[in-house]
């Protein structure tokens, strides 16, 4: 009704957003080297969960400079998290996603205290009520917005959150432009963000946000900005 994007109904700053991630998934270290090469991006986030972890991140550590984030997916034991972070950092990790699964909380209480890396809530913190349980346990969240209900909630679980001195990413499940551009317009109140869904697709329904080596660019339409695509 006010004709204005999203972001300026919220007076948020966009200049200073942080940039997409990219995604390599688990595959033969071959082919997460080649897909990284055929995609030169400022920040990867590496899936992980197999016993050649380390070998993986290793290899691609030695065909780029750029950031890399690790995600888990809830794959480690406690045991293997505790001899495998240590090594990641020393080969520049940034951060650790979901190391344990969803309800290892002792486990997720021994690394919270020992492990050099931030560690961040994926499947732990799937809704609101959760936010707060991850304090002491992770450094941080990742809301996803196909699991807390969408952006109302998310901002909610953001300032639960900062309350609590956690740092923030909101992550995508694979979404089309449609999807991503709505956590395009949260970025100013992120620490990191995963909004590479719309990269992963063969194809897309819908126009709004643009990609410039992981900055996003918003279009100048109101609310989320998207328009459909005729198919």
């Amino acid at each position: 009704m006010k004709g204005k994007p999203l972001y300026k109904l919220w007076n948020l700053d966009v200049s200073n957003n942080p940039v997409t991630d990219y995604t390599i998934g688990i595959d033969t270290i071959e082919k997460m080297v080649e897909k990284m090469k055929e995609k030169p991006w400022p920040i990867y986030k590496v899936k992980v969960g197999t016993d050649d972890d380390i070998e993986m991140v290793k290899a691609l550590r030695q065909n780029t400079d750029s950031v890399l984030r690790v995600d888990a997916n809830a794959g480690w034991t406690t045991e293997q998290a505790l001899q495998k972070i240590p090594l990641l950092k020393e080969l520049g990790v940034e951060l650790i996603e979901q190391p344990l699964g969803r309800d290892n909380w002792e486990g997720m209480k021994v690394l919270y205290e020992k492990s050099p890396l931030p560690l961040f809530a994926d499947e732990s913190c799937a809704l609101e009520n959760e936010v707060e349980k991850c304090h002491g346990f992770f450094h941080g969240i990742n809301i996803k917005l196909t699991k807390c209900s969408g952006i109302t909630p998310a901002r909610r679980m953001i300032k639960k959150a900062r309350e609590l001195n956690m740092q923030v990413m909101i992550g995508c499940m694979n979404e089309t432009t449609i999807g991503t551009a709505a956590i395009a317009h949260l970025l100013p109140l992120l620490d990191h963000v995963d909004m590479d869904g719309p990269l992963l697709l063969s194809e897309d329904i819908a126009t709004g946000i643009s990609y410039d080596h992981g900055r996003i660019i918003y279009s100048d339409k109101p609310g989320l900005g998207i328009a459909f695509i005729s198919l």
